[in-house]
């Protein structure tokens, strides 16, 4: 890899959509449940990270442009660091460690991210990670980061990432968060866009405009985006103190998830999500909020990498816009909404359009990305991703990856941001937010899993082979809380 090189106008607007209060990093928390050795820590980096040159470079902008710098200076020691947690060294403390780094932002000097080792966390230790945006979108974040893992506790030398978990195919928002496949890509239109025809427009955003006379709307598109009105007025929304706070909840088993998606005709994606509608509704009730007849928009991440490119650096996602109806307070009739707006965003040309978008303004003033973003932004009260990880158990330097959590960066005023991920047949959730919207971010987090179990009791209490009724299982569940209530 040269020592200077161009970056590409979609990776320069993500360096640039880097404000004072919001910085554009992506963080995660590896919790092992034994002991790491800073010295193997570094090892393992310095094999399996660094093999990755872009790891040794740093992002400078010029008046030509913004170009990868190698940096001369590079010491892996300045990059990956002991900590120690305050207080007693338990989950809250850890939390409060993770929202003090999330919130400061990367030394520009330098390449732009770190890990810090917690050497003692319950009895094992704990891994934080943090990664520009600029680097690489989060799926492929995900696989280099499974890529300095190996499947026992001793190291077979440099390893490649783990395999990442196949799709359900009935699965009707998989193709948002999986890559597509090459039996799909062949014929995959998005909006008349042949997917061929896609990677072009990636790689020259400005023939967008030709390709709408060839049947992609994106007229259209800009046409929504520009007059898409501004984002219900609730407490997730405002202006922002610069200060994060994170938090993580119990993980929830996937064979659960999985049977009740089957039970009441609903993917594992349509239940996680009405889960996560559920909490939100929920908090804003309990802050004396009205919720009848709100909808929040949440920015969706859309991977638009074909299948086998997962390992490229680089960002190569889109984004959607989804309603999520807070305003439905039966469960059911929320997940099904749910489920009816995703199948609706499926075949939207909204992410080719938005991506396309992204890497034109990234190569231009950066007032104009300034405007895009503000609109983008104003238009959204959180940004919501799903990552699927690996099945199996995982180890890193000879100790067992027990719990994997991550939060998405949140772009312009957006202050909330809401993460799912998927490791070894367990769901993690993660939440974080601006001190000065949610002070804290556990009275979001803590609800998603009893959201569930409102989903789960209205399968159990249903019969088998029939989509349940909204309002009979709604009924079902009152009679057996009032019941259970006189026990």
């Amino acid at each position: 890899m040269p020592e200077r090189e161009q970056m590409s106008g979609v990776d320069t607007a993500w360096l640039r959509m880097d404000r004072p209060g919001n910085p554009m990093v992506i963080a995660g928390v590896m919790i092992f449940a034994d002991p790491l050795d800073i010295g193997r820590v570094r090892e393992t980096i310095r094999a399996r990270f660094l093999c990755f040159p872009r790891f040794r470079q740093r992002p400078v902008e010029e008046m030509s442009g913004t170009r990868w710098e190698t940096d001369p200076e590079f010491d892996l020691e300045r990059h990956v660091r002991r900590v120690g947690l305050p207080g007693a060294g338990g989950k809250a403390d850890l939390e409060e460690l993770v929202s003090d780094l999330v919130s400061s932002p990367l030394d520009p000097a330098r390449p732009r991210w770190q890990f810090d080792l917690v050497e003692r966390y319950r009895g094992g230790s704990a891994l934080v990670a943090r990664i520009h945006h600029c680097y690489a979108d989060g799926i492929a974040l995900m696989r280099v980061l499974l890529s300095l893992t190996d499947p026992s506790p001793v190291a077979a030398g440099p390893a490649a990432a783990a395999e990442m978990p196949d799709e359900d195919a009935n699965e009707p928002w998989s193709r948002l968060f999986a890559p597509v496949t090459d039996t799909v890509a062949g014929a995959l239109r998005l909006g008349g866009l042949l997917w061929q025809d896609y990677f072009e427009l990636v790689t020259h955003p400005m023939r967008a405009v030709e390709y709408a006379g060839r049947g992609l709307d994106i007229a259209a598109e800009a046409s929504r985006l520009a007059l898409m009105s501004s984002d219900s007025p609730t407490r997730l929304k405002g202006s922002l103190s610069g200060v994060k706070r994170v938090a993580w909840a119990e993980p929830m088993a996937l064979p659960d998830i999985k049977q009740v998606g089957l039970s009441l005709g609903s993917s594992i994606n349509d239940v996680l999500v009405a889960a996560v509608v559920g909490a939100l509704r929920s908090y804003l009730e309990t802050q004396g909020d009205r919720v009848e007849g709100i909808e929040v928009r949440a920015v969706v991440p859309v991977n638009l990498r074909p299948a086998g490119h997962d390992d490229a650096l680089g960002n190569h996602f889109g984004l959607v816009f989804l309603e999520l109806p807070l305003g439905i307070a039966n469960p059911l009739a929320r997940l099904y909404e749910v489920s009816r707006r995703m199948r609706e965003l499926r075949h939207s040309s909204q992410p080719v359009f938005v991506l396309g978008l992204l890497a034109a303004v990234g190569m231009g003033p950066k007032f104009i990305e300034e405007q895009v973003l503000d609109v983008l932004s104003r238009n959204a009260s959180m940004v919501v991703t799903n990552v699927p990880g690996p099945h199996e158990p995982l180890y890193l330097a000879g100790a067992r990856l027990a719990e994997h959590v991550f939060w998405v960066p949140q772009a312009g005023d957006i202050g909330v941001g809401i993460s799912i991920l998927s490791y070894a047949e367990r769901v993690h959730f993660g939440v974080i937010a601006d001190k000065h919207l949610v002070a804290d971010p556990h009275a979001i987090v803590d609800r998603i899993p009893l959201e569930f179990d409102t989903l789960l009791l209205a399968a159990l209490m249903h019969p088998w082979g029939e989509r349940p009724d909204p309002e009979a299982a709604e009924a079902r569940i009152r009679e057996w809380l009032s019941n259970r209530a006189y026990a």
